[in-house]
């Protein structure tokens, strides 16, 4: 069975490619979880992410957007001496600050889903890449999102950050062609 080339052997980065990665969501929670991991991941590798998965859900109150918008500066020091997570004061406070950030959207637009979702239609986009080394990190799509995100009050949403992110939630499916989860193979 063939994979995506970035998933190493391990059984966490697998279970991640094999039944998550690229699966689109419409979850407001999950679409946060993912929002607030890729900003957590900004200059580190995913799988460091993947394997404090659990201590971020813990330490985030299972991401609960309005749990999290509401920290007081206490929780936030909690968060910073968690060594659970990764412990970047812009990174914990920028978590805080986009929960706010979601929590107006979702007050715009009825859900983050129908926001997000919409720069696309309420389709993902199928790519067609023949090779991870063809995958861009970012793309005109992911300039256009990160920069209305950040109009919106936003941090760590960079260009590449939202690439990752549209990934992640199936907004982009970036399944190579010859790995078994790019939806051509699973029409089978």
């Amino acid at each position: 069975m063939s994979r995506c080339g970035w998933v190493s052997d391990e059984k966490i980065y697998i279970d991640y490619h094999d039944f998550e990665w690229g699966i689109p969501v419409f979850d407001d929670d999950k679409l946060f979880e993912m929002l607030i991991l890729e900003g957590a991941q900004a200059g580190l590798s995913w799988i460091t992410i993947l394997k404090r998965r659990e201590s971020y859900r813990e330490a985030f109150d299972n991401f609960d957007v309005k749990a999290v918008a509401s920290y007081s500066e206490d929780k936030i020091q909690e968060l910073l001496s968690n060594d659970g997570i990764i412990r970047n004061k812009l990174k914990v406070r920028g978590a805080v600050k986009n929960a706010n950030a979601f929590l107006r959207i979702q007050e715009e637009f009825g859900s983050f889903s129908s926001y997000i979702w919409k720069y696309v239609e309420g389709e993902p986009i199928i790519n067609r890449w023949r090779s991870d080394e063809e995958v861009p990190a970012q793309s005109e799509l992911s300039k256009k999102v990160s920069k209305d995100l950040k109009k919106r009050g936003f941090t760590f949403v960079g260009p590449v950050i939202i690439y990752s992110f549209m990934q992640a939630v199936g907004i982009l499916n970036d399944h190579t062609m010859n790995c078994f989860r790019h939806p051509e193979h699973m029409k089978n």
